[in-house]
């Protein structure tokens, strides 16, 4: 291999910045909208998976969104590009104390090209990893402006002046389909190719992708090139094993979301009924899926007449897998060594920027490290070609 292709990153994270809704939601919602707010933060607390926040007046200075009766502070560990592994903690930070290139597009683009990054999907903060926090709101008036605000803003601000390096990802209304059908669709119009969704609706007190509640959202996506991109806690909840189990546990753990979903869509039919729709786990990695994919086929084979899916998956479950999902990897070596079963044209690359997970500035070494012995056309796949079909990016035509 002569060089390493620039990466396209499909998993990536933008901290919203302060003006958002003051200037991209109508002026008739903003006092009800959400409002930015710097105050000192208190300890914070990990008790059965969730974290417990106070505002605490002699607390470190942090930033915070305040909406109806939510409290929001942005925490080191996810800005946290910039501090040595040991500072990536939970304590409170505000924007200054961030790398500018959190929530700023134009040093986003300048520490892209430190990191060998050509072009990247950012997942919300705020919002959440699929909107969550507005469709948990009281006001579902204000909430959809609030979700239409923040795609203005995504796609005109964030990603307007990038020359098509900041890939625009979008929400939906989570809960009414017919108004996440006709946001896709508004959008689509304006040439956005990727939406987030949540990976198990279910958590989220949401229909199942079971019930056909959803086939207009999925029929629509097939209709306009959508990718429908889960990221790994978008059902608001983080595999765990003991309720006093470190975070480290649910950190070793966050594949299970993915895979569960994967099944969940594997023998759901949708992949069935909607053959162009296309799929993406973001942050899931990817060496789990050999067994994963291995255990479906047999489940298929052997189970499928008592297991409900004799009549409704025609052929084996690893047939769609195939056909219509992508995953994605930042450090996974296993999964690499395992390509062939995991699918040459299915990976997808990522830098998770500005998480404390992030290879960010050291994604040149770290990709080379996995992708050696791999042949070039393989490695052009991974770090950005697979990307390019996916998102249907007009790049390298």
């Amino acid at each position: 291999m002569t060089e390493l292709p620039r990466v396209i990153s499909v998993d990536d994270h933008v901290i919203e910045p302060a003006h958002l809704f003051e200037t991209w939601l109508p002026a008739r919602y903003r006092d009800r909208g959400p409002k930015p707010l710097t105050a000192g933060i208190g300890e914070l607390a990990y008790v059965g998976g969730k974290y417990q926040i106070t505002m605490d007046p002699d607390g470190r200075p942090t930033d915070w969104w305040i909406y109806e009766d939510l409290k929001f502070p942005y925490k080191r560990n996810i800005a946290a590009v910039g501090f040595d592994r040991d500072e990536m903690t939970l304590e409170g930070i505000t924007r200054e104390q961030m790398r500018r290139g959190c929530w700023d597009p134009v040093e986003r683009l300048k520490d892209m090209d430190l990191n060998h990054v050509e072009a990247s999907l950012c997942f919300p903060t705020f919002p959440r990893f699929c909107g969550q926090t507005f469709a948990e709101a009281h006001d579902k008036e204000v909430a959809l402006a609030c979700v239409r605000a923040y795609n203005d803003w995504m796609v005109e601000e964030w990603c307007g002046e990038s020359g098509g390096r900041l890939i625009p990802l979008c929400l939906i209304p989570l809960w009414d389909v017919d108004l996440a059908v006709a946001e896709i669709r508004r959008n689509a119009a304006r040439g956005v190719r990727a939406v987030t969704f949540s990976e198990i609706p279910t958590h989220l007190g949401l229909p199942s992708i079971h019930s056909g509640y959803w086939d207009p959202f999925f029929a629509v996506c097939q209709e306009t090139g959508t990718v429908v991109n889960m990221h790994i806690g978008s059902s608001s909840q983080m595999p765990a094993a003991s309720p006093d189990a470190p975070p480290a546990v649910q950190a070793s753990l966050s594949f299970n979301n993915a895979m569960a979903s994967m099944m969940d869509y594997l023998f759901s039919g949708v992949l069935v009924k909607f053959p162009a729709l296309k799929l993406a786990y973001s942050e899931g990695q990817m060496g789990w899926i050999p067994y994963a994919l291995e255990r479906a086929d047999d489940v298929w084979e052997e189970h499928r007449a008592w297991g409900g899916v004799r009549d409704l998956i025609p052929e084996p479950p690893s047939t769609y897998y195939y056909r219509q999902i992508f995953c994605c990897f930042f450090r996974d070596k296993h999964g690499v060594a395992s390509i062939d079963v995991v699918g040459r044209d299915n990976a997808t690359f990522e830098t998770d920027y500005p998480h404390v997970d992030s290879t960010f500035p050291h994604t040149k070494e770290v990709a080379l490290d996995h992708v050696k012995g791999l042949d070039e056309e393989t490695v052009y796949k991974l770090m950005r070609g697979n990307a390019i079909r996916m998102l249907d990016l007009d790049l390298d035509t």
